[in-house]
């Protein structure tokens, strides 16, 4: 099959010989390890190396051995230039140490390490990803028991040994794939059949299958193709459509993001432009697209073009609720930066309303207790309780499509809530900045605005320091957090007076911050 977004961009293709090698032989010295919100991420070379995948995979067996952890370790990655490459040195590095490793033969979806991990067929995971980033840049993250991503504690144990490692390689054990295999040590396995059987106790395929519209997917290049090719052809959903099997680590045929850079983000309307047009042609009733590890959903409608991932986690939240999808459940979870019209849904249903950190790695507890009707974040991440304990764009284009096929529209959905619940006018800024000035951001407590009574004409009510600064007014609310992998300062904003306050709101919190 061709492409249709192929040739868009061949001029951006990245150099991949060069990149090869700056893996393995980095021409500047590496970077120290650093886990943000998702593991540690940096450009091929300096940022992210072969010295890097060994050095965390040695902290982990050691984590592993310390802990008394036991079980086989997934390990695998996305379709990304040196996911596989990643993914084998941390498998030559676990079976060293001793500890059977999964290495399928297949790339693998970030929800999908974690539901292996609940499922109790492994104990953990590293996942050779860094999402939706350019395709230069390269990560690994860790899972553990929990499946979902894990916690600072954790982490921060990971970043000291890997450090470690770092400065003293030859403390790094290492085996052949061959060696491994010989001693049972690395195994393949099925990782497509027991996800996609488990996807039907959530997602109604029969009422997919059966409805008039026609459906558009795309895995954007990345790992979550053969698993919408398995969902298509074991629920007979003739009217779904994969648009695009192209796998490439160039990603040349994603077109450029706002910054003039290849980035395969769902949420964006400049990758999203063709699906996009698909819908507003007339060619699809729905579009619905994952990043590369299929950890982030995209949709576009004829109604609304692309759908912000604020408007369709609400009208996930709204249909699970009603129909009710998840048992138990008495809440529904946001990120600081995710929209309060969440927060106005819940209370509709009489339902708890959860405010995190940034990082999908706080829901986990409420994940795990069975708490959550959704939990999600305004990055367009998503999941259920009883699901993964990581977000899942697959399961999430597969509900939008049960929604849509169900219910209309996303879009004209969207807009009863609206109506019902007050319209909010949200808006982030990314605004660049340096390190000095993201620890000054990162530093500053509640008690330094202290003095701050009003904001864009509204009465300041509380003020959260957990995660950079967030400001709760009487309709509004703004947020000031520096990005855990970037030189950016990420400035949110939301409203439920007017698009004009929304600017006042925005220009407001940049000025009291500096």
């Amino acid at each position: 099959m061709i492409s249709p977004l192929a040739g868009t961009l061949t001029q951006q293709r990245i150099d991949v010989k060069k990149l090869r090698e700056e893996f393995f032989n980095p021409t500047k010295a590496p970077v120290a390890v650093k886990f943000g919100t998702s593991g540690h991420r940096g450009q091929l070379g300096a940022g992210f190396c072969a010295l890097h995948a060994k050095a965390i995979a040695q902290a982990v067996a050691r984590i592993h051995q310390e802990n008394h952890i036991t079980g086989p370790v997934l390990v695998g990655g996305d379709t990304r230039l040196m996911s596989r490459a990643t993914a084998e040195i941390c498998a030559q590095v676990l079976a060293a140490n001793g500890i059977t490793v999964v290495l399928p033969d297949i790339p693998v979806p970030t929800p999908v390490f974690s539901f292996e991990i609940l499922s109790g067929r492994v104990c953990a995971c590293l996942n050779g990803t860094a999402s939706h980033n350019p395709p230069q840049d390269m990560g690994l993250k860790y899972n553990p028991s929990h499946g979902g991503p894990a916690d600072s504690n954790l982490t921060g144990q990971i970043e000291k040994y890997a450090n470690e490692y770092m400065k003293n390689p030859a403390h790094i054990k290492m085996m052949t794939l061959d060696e491994a295999r010989a001693h049972g040590l690395v195994k393949n396995a099925d990782i497509i059949t027991p996800y996609v059987d488990a996807l039907a106790k959530y997602i109604d395929f029969e009422r997919i299958a059966n409805s008039p519209l026609k459906f558009a997917v795309h895995p954007l290049g990345g790992a979550s193709l053969a698993f919408y090719q398995a969902i298509i052809e074991k629920y007979g959903l003739k009217n779904v459509k994969i648009v695009s099997t192209e796998q490439d680590p160039t990603f040349y045929f994603i077109p450029i993001d706002h910054d003039g850079k290849i980035r395969m983000d769902p949420s964006s309307k400049y990758p999203m432009s063709p699906l996009i047009k698909y819908v507003q042609s007339g060619d699809y009733d729905f579009a619905g697209a994952s990043d590369p590890d299929s950890d982030r959903f995209g949709c576009a409608t004829p109604k609304g073009g692309l759908i912000s991932p604020n408007h369709a986690l609400c009208v996930m939240a709204d249909y699970l609720v009603r129909h009710q999808k998840i048992k138990g459940a008495t809440a529904i979870g946001r990120t600081l930066g995710t929209t309060a019209l969440l927060d106005r849904i819940a209370a509709g249903y009489e339902l708890g309303l959860d405010e995190v950190n940034v990082g999908f790695k706080y829901f986990v507890p409420g994940l795990r207790a069975g708490k959550y009707v959704l939990a999600g974040e305004e990055s367009a991440g998503m999941s259920v309780s009883g699901w993964t304990t990581e977000k899942d764009g697959m399961f999430a284009v597969c509900l939008l499509m049960e929604i849509a096929a169900t219910e209309g529209d996303i879009a004209a959905l969207y807009d009863k809530l609206a109506a019902t619940h007050g319209t909010p006018y949200y808006t982030r800024v990314d605004i660049p900045t340096d390190d000095a000035t993201k620890a000054r951001v990162k530093a500053m407590k509640a008690a330094d605005f202290a003095n701050v009574k009003e904001l864009a004409g509204e009465n300041v009510q509380r003020v959260r320091d957990t995660d950079g600064i967030k400001i709760y007014l009487e309709k509004s609310w703004c947020l000031v957090r520096p990005s855990g992998t970037e030189n950016i300062l990420k400035v949110y904003a939301e409203t439920f007076v007017s698009e004009a306050h929304l600017q006042e709101l925005i220009t407001a919190a940049q000025e009291i911050l500096k």
